[in-house]
């Protein structure tokens, strides 16, 4: 597996592994539209990853996509720190493995892969979260050596979310 930017070339595959995305209700490319020209979208993500003309609740994110024999498995965003909101939900690190490549171990090597990146970008204590029902994710990240942290909330929109601590 090899975690690399998007390019030029990517761009039939990866919409389409955003349309299967998004029927599970997950944006497989973050601020992706459909009319969007894929130039301009390739631009938008490194000027995202240089912290180029951010709005006050974005931060710095590295957005890579995992490649396995040719195909786009899955992807992952790196975030390279943390402002209140990803504090709270979303944390340093979220990835996704497409459904037809699920339940062969690309998870566990996405989230081993940007952990390494992580640490290149600084992050020595990196924030996971997800959703209390999503038990494959759990698994994953406890596997990886994620420590719950106990997190009470009175938001409902946090309420059902856990939250791990992973020191690289």
């Amino acid at each position: 597996m090899e975690l690399r930017r998007l390019s030029l070339h990517d761009v039939h595959e990866a919409k389409r592994a955003h349309a299967e995305l998004a029927r599970e209700g997950f944006e497989f490319l973050h601020g992706y539209e459909p009319d969007m020209d894929w130039a301009d979208f390739l631009d938008r993500t490194e000027r995202l990853r240089q912290g180029i003309g951010l709005s006050e609740t974005w931060v710095p994110e590295t957005f890579l996509v995992a490649e396995v024999g040719g195909q786009i498995v899955g992807r992952v965003s790196i975030r390279h720190h943390l402002n209140p909101s990803l504090r709270l939900v979303g944390g340093h690190i979220g990835y996704s493995v497409r459904p037809r490549f699920r339940r062969n171990g690309y998870a566990g090597q996405i989230l081993e892969l940007a952990l390494v990146e992580a640490r290149n970008l600084g992050i020595r204590k990196a924030l996971l979260t997800c959703n209390a029902d999503n038990l494959a994710s759990r698994r994953v990240i406890e596997s990886h050596r994620g420590v719950p942290e106990v997190f009470n909330s009175q938001d409902t929109v946090t309420t059902f979310k856990l939250r791990y601590w992973i020191t690289s």
